[in-house]
């Protein structure tokens, strides 16, 4: 045991010896020192990037022996918190009995040629630096959205909670600048982390190949320049260690309440004006109109309350459309403040006669009698909204979030909620003043409601044929993580939908009315908060069951 420890003890030392400045004072020593081996760097480039050119991260992996020096080295010189990481090691396996393959590979930031996080960011948190390439992140003006940590395949960017902002890799730009390696490259024993310049073409070029690492993200996405290169070739069935595991994303709470509720708010307006436009509802419309208005208001301001608890730091979310220009969450926040405005402006118009004169004298003529355009307005923003929202999330090029999906998951929510909610409110509003037309109205709308409700339940249940694939891709983790971890939830989800959005509303559809009857009344209440229930589980499931491919994992998971 001793002779082995002592073995152990001199292959450590040998390591902590052969650094890069020591393995070249002693190249130097010995006459091996010549400009054409490249001694001079073996761990950053002498020059800077030319044109079409930029700095890169090279992993040798043979020399990766994923002792996570690198990790440390990136922890202690960037003074990151002690459940921060902004490098990770991963691990590879494949080949065959006779001939096994185990690869580490350490993994950081990518600095991307069209890095997804700079282009979702909606305050515009990052830069890529026209020279070197480095993707930055701007701490400063984070306002702690973490949509980042969506839009990058790689997981890169990590919230921190203390500091309420998303931080990542810089390649230790100051130290670059300076002619010093970045923290994991000189941290390194082995050398098997340095920087290099690569070609911009190239790294497209090879982008086409969607070949990156076993497992990985598609390089077709962001065009990530990070090489890997090995002598050996690795076999066909290499796949990260964690291939086959399956674990909840995070629940996204406050995201849940504000997409359910600003969805339910958008159906409604959209189901008041569809009324407000036919002979058959006109009438109806009218009598309730005001009272549903102020419900949908209501809703929609508790909505964007919601959305701000999901930042880490709120008090600067007014920088929100500083990426108007290219991020979907910049133009789903300025629809949504346009759409609670109109809402606003609408039911102020509908209890115009009601509102105190110190209200009502600044209303100008054309809000009191264009109430028709105004209430179109608000509807189409509603929709608006509801299509920015989906977008969000469809442009992360996640498979569960897939534009068919997502759309029509967004869509169906806004529709039954916006049924039920009108249904409810006509039940209440013909109960309270004795409308026999708005009872008959709620009873109509229940049958389209069950309809809808019971087709969006059909789709959602539609996932679980993944369950057979025969490929472990995204959607087949997607369902195995409803039908496994997330089970109960999944239960909770359809029971809801089916007793709230198809069997109370056909009781309702074949229900006797009754003026007197409190029952009817029940019944609506009922389909609106039970189908409620329902989708804010499927919205939360909509982000817990997300899975889509990483980079390799394992090492200390």
């Amino acid at each position: 045991m001793g002779v082995r420890l002592k073995v152990i003890n001199d292959i450590l030392a040998e390591q902590q010896d052969l650094r890069s400045v020591l393995r070249f004072a002693k190249k130097h020593a010995e006459g091996d020192v010549s400009f054409e081996k490249g001694i001079y760097e073996e761990q950053i480039p002498l020059s800077k990037p030319g044109p079409g050119q930029q700095y890169a991260f090279s992993v040798d992996l043979d020399a990766c022996t994923g002792c996570k020096a690198c990790v440390v080295g990136c922890n202690k010189m960037n003074g990151l918190d002690a459940d921060e990481a902004w490098r990770s090691v991963g691990l590879i396996h494949g080949g065959t009995a006779e001939h096994p393959l185990q690869q580490t590979v350490t993994t950081a930031c990518h600095h991307c040629l069209d890095p997804a996080c700079m282009n979702g960011c909606p305050v515009g948190a990052y830069e890529k630096d026209p020279v070197t390439g480095i993707v930055k992140h701007l701490d400063d003006q984070c306002i702690g959205c973490k949509y980042c940590t969506l839009t990058c395949p790689y997981e890169v960017p990590q919230y921190n909670s203390r500091l309420g902002i998303v931080r990542k890799c810089d390649m230790c730009s100051d130290r670059l600048s300076s002619g010093e390696p970045p923290a994991c490259v000189q941290s390194c024993p082995n050398g098997a982390i340095s920087i290099r310049l690569v070609d911009v073409q190239s790294v497209l070029d090879d982008a086409q190949g969607n070949a990156f690492l076993p497992g990985a993200p598609s390089p077709g996405i962001t065009a990530p320049t990070t090489v890997y290169h090995s002598k050996r070739a690795l076999p066909r069935n290499a796949l990260p260690a964690d291939f086959y595991s399956v674990r909840p994303a995070q629940d996204h709470m406050p995201l849940v309440i504000m997409l359910v509720l600003t969805q339910l708010a958008a159906g409604a307006f959209v189901v008041d004006q569809i009324l407000a436009h036919t002979p058959s509802g006109a009438d109806a419309q009218a009598a309730m109109g005001r009272y549903q208005s102020l419900l949908a208001l209501g809703l929609g301001l508790l909505a964007l309350a919601a959305a701000t608890f999901h930042l880490g730091r709120p008090l600067y979310a007014f920088r929100a459309f500083i990426g108007l220009r290219r991020s979907w969450m910049s133009r789903e926040i300025v629809v949504v403040g346009g759409f609670v405005g109109a809402a606003l402006l609408y039911s102020l118009s509908l209890w115009g006669s009601e509102l105190p004169s110190i209200l009502t004298e600044h209303l100008s003529p054309g809000l009191k009698f264009e109430r028709r355009v105004l209430g179109l307005t608000t509807a189409a923003l509603g929709v608006l909204t509801v299509i920015c929202s989906a977008m969000i999330y469809v442009s992360t090029r996640r498979l569960f979030w897939s534009g068919t999906a997502t759309t029509l998951k967004f869509f169906g929510t806004g529709a039954v909620l916006g049924l039920a909610s009108i249904a409810a409110a006509a039940a209440l509003t013909g109960h309270l003043f004795d409308s026999l037309a708005l009872l008959e109205l709620s009873k109509e709308l229940a049958l389209p409601l069950a309809l809808i409700a019971g087709c969006k339940l059909a789709y959602e249940a539609s996932v679980f044929f993944h369950l057979f694939d025969k490929q472990q891709g995204d959607l087949k983790r997607s369902a195995l993580l409803m039908f496994r971890e997330l089970k109960n939830l999944t239960m909770t989800r359809f029971a809801l939908g089916i007793v709230g959005g198809v069997l109370a509303p056909l009781l309702l559809f074949a229900f006797e009315i009754e003026l007197t009857s409190l029952s009817f009344l029940v019944l609506a209440l009922s389909a609106l908060v039970l189908s409620l229930a329902g989708e804010l589980c499927e919205r939360t499931l909509f982000f817990m069951a997300m899975s889509a491919p990483r980079m390799p994992g394992g090492i200390g998971k």
